[in-house]
């Protein structure tokens, strides 16, 4: 049974019911709740919703491109990923408004002169130090060494996926497995805050017959010791611990965004599990200001009336999370077709 599909039919159908009607930054009016979580087992299918069809490409060009560091919408651009499209474009207008000698130009215009021309997309392409930044290049200074006025003046980065990495390796029982990518010295620079704002990772250790599930095989851990059939799943390198990771996010465009993040984050933990040698457990979505906009309700009403599918599966080809890389196959994946709603920016 595909209990992600249901779980979200489930949440669209509590916003509708429950929600309230607020103003937001857009202007397009919301239907909103606060509060609310969703938990997936990884090994229930990956979690693509089926009652629509997901762009997966686009999800996972954006995941590779906050892995890579990168804060520039030049290579979502070069991989028809559009997300960030309207930020973008919202931002170069900002940045011209008090000129007078400045003919707009169009969207389709712009994204193609962001592929285009170098200097047009080193100054209208960038986003400020939004995901990639904050992941991969937290500033941090040296309070030891200071200019003559008494201030830090030198400045170096924090790789928070590297640390992760490494901390999941040395001590996986640790509480402070964590990526955090809301900086408030940087929220005023960036064309828009993190709306997910930082993920925790945690990790257990597998006992037997969950380890023989894994494998599959049906032996019977009662005929010999725990400690003989735990070496034996060794021999076929079935991982001896189980990592879940859970994201928080403060502002949820619950028919657009939502499904987005909860693919995004299952495909990071993929990976994480993967350059650990753990497999994949719980995801799990702590869930703030959860919205409808006023132009998703009758798509979200659509939506709440289809019949989910059986979720795919998904098969991690080869990965290199320190530089943003990597490569996969959806397996059996079926869904209804897409439902388009247009973009509140």
């Amino acid at each position: 049974m595909n209990k992600l599909d249901k779980q979200y039919q489930e949440l669209l159908m509590t916003i509708l019911e429950y929600g309230v009607e607020k103003k937001d930054r857009t202007g397009t009016g919301t239907k909103s709740i606060f509060g609310y979580s969703i938990r997936h087992k990884m090994r229930d299918g990956f979690p693509l919703l089926t009652t629509k069809k997901m762009a997966i490409k686009s999800l996972m060009t954006e995941l590779k491109w906050f892995l890579k560091g990168d804060t520039n919408i030049r290579y979502l651009v070069e991989n028809n990923c559009k997300i960030w499209n309207g930020d973008a474009y919202k931002n170069y207008k900002l940045m011209n408004l008090l000129a007078t000698d400045v003919d707009y130009v169009s969207m389709e215009e712009f994204i193609e002169n962001i592929k285009t021309d170098d200097s047009f997309a080193d100054l209208y392409g960038e986003l400020g130090p939004v995901y990639g930044k904050q992941w991969k290049k937290w500033d941090k200074y040296d309070h030891q060494l200071t200019d003559k006025e008494g201030f830090p003046n030198v400045k170096s980065s924090v790789d928070q996926i590297r640390n992760l990495i490494e901390q999941v390796k040395d001590n996986p029982d640790s509480r402070r497995l964590m990526v955090n990518a809301w900086n408030p010295g940087d929220i005023d620079k960036m064309v828009l805050p993190p709306c997910h704002y930082g993920f925790q990772v945690y990790t257990r250790e597998l006992n037997l017959d969950e380890r023989i599930d894994i494998y599959n095989e049906g032996v019977n851990p009662m005929s010999r010791s725990n400690d003989y059939f735990h070496e034996h799943m060794d021999v076929y390198g079935i991982p001896r611990r189980e990592i879940s990771l859970m994201w928080n996010q403060r502002s949820v465009d619950t028919f657009l965004g939502l499904p987005f993040n909860i693919a995004s984050y299952a495909m990071l933990l993929e990976i994480i599990a993967d350059e650990v040698g753990m497999v994949p457990g719980d995801l799990i979505g702590n869930l703030g200001d959860v919205h409808l906009y006023n132009n998703h309700i009758e798509q979200a009403k659509e939506q709440i009336k289809r019949k989910p599918f059986k979720l795919p599966k998904i098969h991690l080809i080869e990965q290199d999370i320190l530089n943003g890389e990597f490569d996969y196959k959806i397996i059996n994946y079926e869904s209804h077709p897409t439902i388009k709603a247009p973009l509140s920016n």
